[in-house]
């Protein structure tokens, strides 16, 4: 099975920046549809961008302009920059993965990594 690793989370100023690395194990990677979703302390979890197995680009209208998702299928790897960031921000950012053509929400992603904190300060 799919495991999924995320890394680069940590503290950070409100209009900095940071970037998120999620590093996935197994041959299915470049065929996947790669997601990020984050949860706060009390709120329910969300999407925050996708990139589909040909590239397609999707993202939360919250984070659009500020956040760019990518992903390098030579190094099994999605990645999620984050520029401007602002306090809402705050949240553990999870990378999954799911199948084609199953859609964007989280009940789609089949496969999930235990979470990074990104944590944005005044």
């Amino acid at each position: 099975q799919v495991q999924l690793v995320e890394s680069g989370g940590g503290l950070v100023q409100a209009g900095g920046s940071l970037r998120l690395s999620c590093a996935a194990s197994g041959r299915t990677f470049s065929s996947s549809n790669m997601g990020w979703f984050r949860q706060a302390p009390g709120k329910e979890r969300e999407f925050v961008a996708g990139i589909s197995w040909s590239g397609g680009k999707y993202y939360a209208d919250s984070v659009k302009g500020r956040f760019t998702i990518s992903r390098d299928n030579a190094k099994n790897t999605v990645y999620l920059e984050m520029d401007s960031l602002k306090l809402e921000d705050t949240a553990v950012y999870s990378c999954a993965a799911s199948k084609p053509n199953r859609g964007w929400s989280w009940v789609s992603f089949e496969y999930w990594g235990r979470g990074t904190q990104v944590t944005v300060s005044s």
